[in-house]
Parts: C-alpha cells; structure tokens; sequence
C-alpha cells in the first residue's frame, strides 16, 4: 500500500499577524512557518505507523508552494516520509490546491490519501474532499481513527451524540483529526536522514480558481476587563444587557 500524505504550510499561532495591499494579502515578514498541525500530528504519524505495522510500504508527501515551503517538508521526511514532492504553484483556493495534488496521484497511483482535517489558517476543511470528487475516490472526513485490512479501510469519526464506523474499499482519501494519532517529534536519526530523501520539485497544472480572497480582517481588540461588586448586581445586569448584548 502507497501512501501519499498532504502537508500545508501555517504560520505558528504565536506569530502577529498583518496584512497588506489594502488588506488584501497576508504578510509574511516576520511570520514563522511550521506544518499544519492536524496534518502532522494526525494525518502524517498515522501514515508511520501504518508502515511500521507493515500495512503500508512506502509514504509519500505532497505540498503545493513556493521555495519556501521547502523547510516544513523537510521536518515531514525526518518524521517519517520517504519521498517528497513540491508542487511549485501558491495558491489559496482549496480547488486549484486539490487539482494539482490530484494530477499528482493519478500521474503516480497511491491507495490511501490522508490529509488533515483543515489549515489551522484557512479553516476550509474543503482540499480533501476536492481531491475525492476530481478523482472519484471515496471520501471520509474528520476521521479520529484508522485501521486497515488488505485493500479496505475502516475509519471512525465522532457524530452528534456518539461515534460513526465506516469501511471503504481503496482507493480512498481521509481527512484526520484529533485522535487519530499520538505527536511524534523528530529525532536526530531522521533529521540527518532527511537532508538526502528526494524533494522533487513539480510543475503546476492549469487549473482555475473557484474562490478569491477579496480582504483579510483582524478581529476586534480585546476590551479591558469591568470589575463590579457583590453590590452592584443592577449595574451587572444593565452592563450585560446594554453593553455585552447578552441578555
């Protein structure tokens, strides 16, 4: 079993965050960039220990970017990948990131593609299920659990009042969550592995775009705390419901 694992680049949650061109572009400068974390923790340390049980044989990356993103795949081989590819395309919109990953499975046949659950900067949850409707592959998302037999997976995800259990034939694409997997940090071994896995650089496809970003915006500042005393529950009570509009 071939698995082909997709990794984002995200900024880390402790970077600021600006935008610029009239808050139409994300700022980069100063940002640091680590690996999407549900596609780390969740989608990727699954995919190793699939191939240390001996149900997979081989693990396979994929991220769409620029040179920059060439760092985050790096720290993906010395977890566990084997072999990389860079598809050299920079794009926010979940379709033409799904396309080009699509061309890439049907150009080079994988049974199993794991992605995480969303970006932890776009929050899309939609690149997964993109890749299943362009290739016709069965679909699962928000998987927390992940067995396999032979040819056929069979996926757990939690529903409104308890937990679903599905099996599929592959090929399939899953997208993972928390539960999936337990974090793994990379350990001197794979890092010095990592420096001679191959990193193929691959030319983007045509493909359009569905979605535009036409503006970014911050959040409102957070507001300073009001103190009331046990006395002054009237003033409490108007606060709530004149100010905070809760009430």
């Amino acid at each position: 079993m071939k698995i082909l694992v997709c990794i984002a680049k995200a900024p880390d949650t402790t970077s600021k965050i600006s935008f610029t061109d009239n808050d139409s572009k994300f700022n980069e400068a100063g940002v640091t960039f680590i690996i999407n974390p549900y596609d780390e923790m969740y989608a990727l340390v699954r995919a190793i220990e699939l191939k240390e049980s001996g149900a997979a044989s081989e693990i396979h990356l994929v991220s769409v970017g620029d040179a920059s993103t060439d760092a985050i795949i790096r720290k993906a081989l010395a977890l566990g990948g084997d072999n990389a590819f860079r598809i050299d395309a920079e794009s926010n919109d979940p379709y033409t990131i799904a396309a080009q990953i699509a061309d890439l499975v049907q150009k080079n046949g994988y049974d199993l593609i794991l992605t995480g659950k969303e970006s932890i900067d776009y929050n899309n949850s939609a690149v997964g299920a993109c890749i299943a409707g362009i290739l016709g592959y069965n679909y699962i998302g928000n998987a927390s659990k992940l067995d396999v037999s032979g040819t056929t997976a069979t996926v757990s995800r939690e529903i409104e009042g308890g937990e679903e259990t599905a099996t599929c034939d592959f090929p399939v694409v899953i997208s993972c969550q928390k539960g999936m997997a337990e974090p793994r940090i990379p350990n001197m071994r794979g890092i010095m592995a990592a420096r001679t896995k191959p990193l193929n650089v691959v030319p983007a496809i045509a493909a359009d775009a569905l979605t535009q970003i036409v503006s970014y915006e911050l959040p409102p500042a957070k507001q300073g705390v009001k103190l009331f005393t046990i006395d002054q529950m009237d003033d409490l009570v108007a606060a709530l419901k004149n100010e905070a509009k809760v009430l």
